[in-house]
């Protein structure tokens, strides 16, 4: 096993253990796990590429009915990933550790899933990280992202939604990947702070809906001082959804 930390999401509502040296989870993360809102009792959730679980475990915290799996290639990653399912007894939840690139457990079957959610790799073409855990969780291994998507669609069932998290550079590739495969698309711009380029974009989708596409408010992360904006600290802190964050924004 490697050396961890125990650390915690959603203002301590979460424990996590996450590798002192390797892939740490940021924020994205969170926000990712905020735009799924439309669940329904008895489907079921998959993180694919779960890290350190930070996705997965925000969304057990708030699904604890559903059936949530995470698959992760590293192994260390899934053994602390699964360590921190049991620490907050979330027995909803558990973690794999495979290739998807590789047949899968017979435990995880293709077209199964009403979700599918992602924080891939954001690169195929940067230097990658000395330390093998980063360059691992930071850049692709024998895949690239269209490939991720494709294995994300694969897994869900007709209808079922899509969730993802990138640089917005790669919105081009994303919605390529997407087209005449997914429809109802929703992008919403991540910004640092306000008039600063977006630096990433979450991105929702319906497998084979026709649905047209639809670019949705910004989120700003933090105020000039540097603090959370009021919709971030609500995601970050209290663990709502996006569309709560929001419609209190709102009123």
């Amino acid at each position: 096993m490697v050396d961890y930390t125990a650390d915690y999401l959603l203002d301590k509502q979460i424990r996590i253990f996450q590798p002192i040296d390797g892939y740490r989870a940021s924020t994205d993360a969170v926000f990712l796990s905020s735009l799924i809102s439309r669940v329904k009792a008895n489907e079921q959730i998959l993180d694919v590429g779960s890290g350190t679980g930070a996705v997965s475990l925000c969304l057990a915290h708030r699904f604890p009915q559903n059936k949530i799996i995470g698959l992760e290639i590293q192994p260390e990653l899934t053994a602390l990933s699964n360590m921190s399912a049991r620490a907050n007894a979330f027995e909803n939840l558990c973690y794999f550790n495979c290739d998807i690139n590789k047949p899968l457990s017979n435990q995880i079957a293709k077209g199964s899933f009403e979700h599918v959610v992602s924080n891939p790799p954001y690169s195929d073409h940067d230097m990658p990280s000395p330390k093998i855990g980063k360059a691992t969780a930071h850049n692709f291994y024998q895949s690239d992202l269209s490939k991720w998507i494709d294995f994300m669609l694969t897994m869900l069932k007709p209808n079922g939604y899509f969730y993802m998290v990138n640089r917005a550079e790669a919105l081009d590739e994303i919605l390529c990947s997407l087209h005449k495969k997914a429809g109802a698309i929703d992008i919403v711009p991540l910004y640092s702070k306000a008039c600063h380029p977006a630096k990433r974009v979450l991105i929702s989708a319906r497998k084979n809906s026709k649905t047209p596409l639809k670019i949705e408010p910004e989120l700003v992360i933090h105020k000039v001082n540097g603090d959370y904006t009021d919709e971030a600290h609500r995601i970050l802190r209290l663990g709502q959804n996006i569309a709560q964050a929001f419609s209190k924004s709102e009123k």
